[in-house]
């Protein structure tokens, strides 16, 4: 009769809860791992650690979430701006190789130091001295002037960029019967150039022609060789995209 004693006592009807509380664990385990990938965190990292070495050692030890500092916006990934970077970058590839293929349209006159070819934050800037193109005082073209600004044009109309032709003048007044001042002469310098650039097939809607006188030297007007760096014709190929670049030469 003792036997059957000791056999009814060491039965146990609950192990059951055993099982229950290590499920009851685990389930608690796998909440605190997704709630600690759902934001990347330090902190979380740390509980995720510790509730997993909880969980699969038996040991009863009460985690606690503590917050820790928000992350800075700049500091998240930002589609807006990742499409943007790349924007940028590619229009920047787009002018450097349409300056370099400027620069060898018009490779003779640059090397003689005619024409400067420069990409800056505007976009492409072809500065072309009034001499290569015009006779003193005169708004005509030379006719051999033609040949350089139609291998220009022939590059400008496969392209799709807006462009700005300005005209200047040293400070050297002029006062005639076709040009009172030399806000004209300027002016209409600027739109020969754009009409041969309509002819050589350049779309007019990107085509803008702007007279700025002697206002934007860019040397002294006190040497001959100020003055005639002064007297020029600037056609700017603009950047789709404001500031994409520095000021870099291209030769």
């Amino acid at each position: 009769m003792a036997r059957k004693k000791f056999d009814a006592e060491a039965e146990n009807h609950e192990r059951w809860l055993i099982s229950y509380a290590d499920f009851i664990t685990l389930l608690f385990a796998f909440f605190v791992v997704m709630y600690a990938i759902s934001v990347v965190n330090e902190g979380k990292y740390k509980v995720f650690a510790m509730s997993l070495d909880n969980a699969f050692s038996g040991k009863d030890t009460v985690v606690v979430m503590v917050p820790g500092p928000p992350q800075p916006i700049g500091a998240m990934p930002n589609p807006m701006s990742r499409k943007r970077d790349f924007a940028m970058r590619r229009e920047r590839e787009a002018l450097k190789k349409l300056a370099q293929d400027l620069s060898a349209a018009l490779a003779p006159l640059v090397k003689e130091g005619k024409v400067r070819v420069t990409q800056n934050s505007l976009g492409v800037s072809v500065e072309i001295n009034a001499s290569v193109l015009f006779d003193p005082g005169e708004a005509r073209l030379a006719p051999e002037s033609e040949q350089a600004l139609r291998a220009l044009g022939a590059l400008l109309k496969e392209d799709t960029h807006a462009i700005q032709v300005e005209g200047h003048t040293d400070d050297t007044r002029i006062a005639n019967s076709l040009f009172p001042s030399n806000w004209e002469l300027s002016a209409v310098r600027a739109s020969s150039v754009v009409r041969l650039f309509v002819d050589s097939g350049v779309a007019e809607s990107r085509l803008t022609a702007v007279g700025r006188a002697a206002n934007q030297p860019v040397a002294p007007n006190d040497t001959p060789d100020g003055k005639a760096r002064n007297r020029r014709v600037a056609v700017t190929i603009l950047s789709a995209l404001p500031d994409v670049t520095t000021e870099i030469p291209t030769r």
